[in-house]
Protein backbone atom coordinates (compact mmCIF):
# COMPACT_ATOMS: atom_id res chain seq x y z
CA UNK A 1 0.00 0.00 0.00
CA UNK A 2 1.07 3.57 -0.61
CA UNK A 3 2.68 5.43 2.27
CA UNK A 4 3.34 9.17 2.16
CA UNK A 5 5.46 11.04 4.67
CA UNK A 6 5.60 14.84 4.52
CA UNK A 7 8.21 16.98 6.24
CA UNK A 8 9.75 20.42 6.09
CA UNK A 9 7.01 22.61 7.46
CA UNK A 10 7.58 25.28 10.05
CA UNK A 11 7.14 28.89 11.08
CA UNK A 12 8.60 31.52 8.78
CA UNK A 13 8.18 35.22 8.15
CA UNK A 14 6.52 36.63 5.07
CA UNK A 15 8.90 36.72 2.13
CA UNK A 16 10.93 33.75 3.29
CA UNK A 17 11.16 30.29 1.70
CA UNK A 18 10.51 26.70 2.71
CA UNK A 19 10.97 23.37 0.96
CA UNK A 20 8.54 20.59 1.73
CA UNK A 21 9.50 16.97 1.10
CA UNK A 22 7.34 13.90 0.69
CA UNK A 23 8.73 10.39 0.80
CA UNK A 24 6.66 7.91 -1.20
CA UNK A 25 6.74 4.16 -0.70
CA UNK A 26 4.63 1.27 -1.80
CA UNK A 27 3.62 2.52 -5.22
CA UNK A 28 4.92 2.45 -8.75
CA UNK A 29 6.00 5.98 -8.12
CA UNK A 30 7.69 6.78 -11.42
CA UNK A 31 4.43 6.01 -13.19
CA UNK A 32 2.26 8.06 -10.92
CA UNK A 33 1.41 11.68 -11.00
CA UNK A 34 1.83 13.53 -7.71
CA UNK A 35 0.33 16.58 -6.17
CA UNK A 36 0.44 18.86 -3.16
CA UNK A 37 -2.73 20.03 -1.43
CA UNK A 38 -3.13 22.49 1.40
CA UNK A 39 -5.84 23.19 3.93
CA UNK A 40 -5.80 26.62 5.57
CA UNK A 41 -7.32 26.90 9.05
CA UNK A 42 -11.09 26.74 8.82
CA UNK A 43 -11.10 26.39 5.05
CA UNK A 44 -11.44 23.66 2.49
CA UNK A 45 -8.55 21.70 1.13
CA UNK A 46 -7.22 22.98 -2.20
CA UNK A 47 -4.91 21.60 -4.85
CA UNK A 48 -1.72 23.64 -5.01
CA UNK A 49 0.54 21.91 -7.53
CA UNK A 50 0.77 18.75 -9.60
CA UNK A 51 3.46 16.94 -11.53
CA UNK A 52 3.03 14.13 -14.04
CA UNK A 53 5.20 11.06 -14.30
CA UNK A 54 6.95 12.80 -17.16
CA UNK A 55 7.60 15.94 -15.16
CA UNK A 56 4.96 18.32 -16.51
CA UNK A 57 3.80 20.70 -13.79
CA UNK A 58 0.73 22.77 -13.04
CA UNK A 59 -0.03 25.27 -10.29
CA UNK A 60 -2.93 27.01 -8.65
CA UNK A 61 -3.08 30.67 -9.63
CA UNK A 62 -2.48 31.69 -6.02
CA UNK A 63 1.01 30.14 -5.99
CA UNK A 64 2.05 30.40 -9.63
CA UNK A 65 5.49 31.95 -9.94
CA UNK A 66 6.28 31.38 -6.24
CA UNK A 67 5.99 27.62 -5.75
CA UNK A 68 7.74 24.85 -7.66
CA UNK A 69 6.97 21.13 -7.54
CA UNK A 70 9.57 18.55 -8.46
CA UNK A 71 10.23 14.86 -8.05
CA UNK A 72 13.19 12.54 -7.65
CA UNK A 73 12.55 9.08 -9.06
CA UNK A 74 15.69 7.65 -7.44
CA UNK A 75 14.71 8.58 -3.90
CA UNK A 76 10.93 8.43 -4.54
CA UNK A 77 10.50 11.93 -3.17
CA UNK A 78 8.26 14.81 -4.19
CA UNK A 79 9.27 18.35 -3.27
CA UNK A 80 7.46 21.64 -3.01
CA UNK A 81 9.74 24.66 -3.07
CA UNK A 82 7.86 27.65 -1.69
CA UNK A 83 9.31 31.12 -2.18
CA UNK A 84 8.06 34.59 -1.28
CA UNK A 85 5.72 33.10 1.27
CA UNK A 86 2.67 35.08 2.33
CA UNK A 87 0.51 34.85 5.46
CA UNK A 88 -2.27 33.42 3.30
CA UNK A 89 -0.03 30.43 2.53
CA UNK A 90 -0.48 29.34 6.15
CA UNK A 91 -1.98 25.84 6.01
CA UNK A 92 -1.45 22.15 6.54
CA UNK A 93 0.21 20.78 3.41
CA UNK A 94 -0.35 17.25 2.12
CA UNK A 95 1.25 15.34 -0.72
CA UNK A 96 -0.52 12.74 -2.79
CA UNK A 97 0.11 10.34 -5.63
CA UNK A 98 -2.55 9.87 -8.22
CA UNK A 99 -3.35 10.04 -11.88
CA UNK A 100 -4.65 12.36 -14.51
CA UNK A 101 -7.80 11.84 -16.53
CA UNK A 102 -7.51 14.45 -19.19
CA UNK A 103 -6.41 17.56 -17.35
CA UNK A 104 -8.02 16.61 -14.04
CA UNK A 105 -5.87 15.24 -11.24
CA UNK A 106 -7.29 12.44 -9.08
CA UNK A 107 -5.37 11.61 -5.90
CA UNK A 108 -5.32 8.10 -4.49
CA UNK A 109 -7.18 7.39 -1.29
CA UNK A 110 -3.96 7.41 0.73
CA UNK A 111 -2.87 10.67 2.37
CA UNK A 112 0.05 11.45 4.62
CA UNK A 113 -0.19 13.14 7.99
CA UNK A 114 0.58 16.52 6.50
CA UNK A 115 3.07 19.16 7.53
CA UNK A 116 2.14 22.54 8.96
CA UNK A 117 3.32 25.79 7.43
CA UNK A 118 2.80 29.05 9.28
CA UNK A 119 3.75 32.37 7.72
CA UNK A 120 3.81 35.39 9.97
CA UNK A 121 3.38 38.92 8.70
Amino acid sequence: QVRLTESGGGLVQAGESLTLSCGVSGSIFPLNAAGWYRQPPGKQRELVATITGGGATNYADSVKGRFSISRDHVSNTVYLQMNSLKPEDTADYYCTVGSFIGTAYYPSSRWGQGTQVTVSS
